[in-house]
């Protein structure tokens, strides 16, 4: 099922950490901001005119206009505040990538928190793909982005949720996206996972293990020509044009693999590269129940 877009509510703060055992010696919860700054060339091109790390999000220049998020330690653990700013320039492109998943782990210090401020200037273009953010059995984890875009800027951010290692249940986590588009909303959702509430439904995941969303917008990624604003849905994935000037892909899968396939597929279907093969149904290709959820892609 798609998460469905609510209205914004504001997010509870931390919890302090409660007071060690004698003889034990207290672990100090991390607090980190790092940032990302684009600048135009004179000849139109990019530089990154800030690059600053603060471990754990270490952030590495892997080419001209991309940057690959290093975790330099362990974590996000209970208690522990990442912050990573984003500033992509007036006609500038910046694609933000990560070396490696994120595990996230519990501790005893109360929530953990990760949050991603991203503001696109007048013709810029952001691509954000990290890799998958892996919920660990116990944890308690808040995940909130914040997006800014001008009228004219471009933006694909995809975000992957794994519930848990192999074998073990998910931890918790309430995870945010609020994105608007010269100052308009575009984009307001929540998602919950690990709250008992929300999983005894076997109409929100199912028996999926892993759930994922990209958004798409701005004028470098238009829709089909032919066929704007054309919503489809195959098995596990769904392509909803959004009210604003954007796409929303979401998915759910049994592994990290068919999620990333599934959005990959509903990425190329919403910009017309849409030749890729649909996910494949699970009642296995040629069945009864496979032929009913592939969709046709028009020419």
């Amino acid at each position: 099922m798609t998460p469905s877009a609510t209205a914004a509510a504001p997010w509870p703060a931390v919890a302090t950490r409660p007071p060690e055992r004698p003889g034990r010696t207290a672990r100090r919860a991390m607090r980190a901001r790092a940032a990302i700054a684009t600048a135009a060339t004179p000849q139109g091109g990019t530089v990154l005119a800030t690059l600053r790390s603060d471990p754990p999000l270490t952030l590495r220049r892997t080419g001209p206009g991309r940057v690959h998020l290093v975790s330099t330690a362990a974590g996000p653990l209970g208690g522990d505040v990442l912050e990573l700013d984003v500033e992509v320039a007036a006609g500038t492109v910046l694609e933000l990538h990560s070396v490696a998943a994120t595990l996230v782990l519990p501790g005893a210090g109360g929530p953990s928190r990760m949050v991603v401020t991203a503001r696109v200037g007048p013709g810029g273009v952001l691509r954000f793909t990290p890799e998958p953010t892996i919920l660990a059995a116990g944890c308690d984890h808040r995940l909130e982005v914040r997006l800014s875009l001008a009228a004219t800027a471009s933006v694909l951010w995809r975000e992957e949720l794994v519930f848990g290692r192999h074998g073990e249940p998910p931890g918790r986590c309430e995870a945010g996206f609020d994105a608007v588009v010269d100052g308009v909303p575009l984009l307001r959702q929540r998602l919950a996972v690990g709250d008992p509430a929300v999983e005894a439904s076997p109409a929100v995941y199912g028996s999926a293990r892993c759930v994922g969303s990209t958004l798409l917008a701005g004028p470098a990624f238009p829709p089909p020509e032919g066929r704007p604003g054309e919503a489809a849905v195959a098995e596990g994935v769904a392509v909803l044009p959004l009210a604003g000037p954007g796409v929303l892909v979401s998915a759910l899968a049994d592994d990290a693999a068919e999620l990333r396939r599934r959005l990959l597929w509903g990425e190329a279907l919403a910009t017309g590269r849409d030749r890729a093969r649909p996910p494949r149904p699970t009642g296995g290709p040629g069945t009864a129940a496979g032929n009913a959820a592939e969709p046709t892609p028009n020419a």
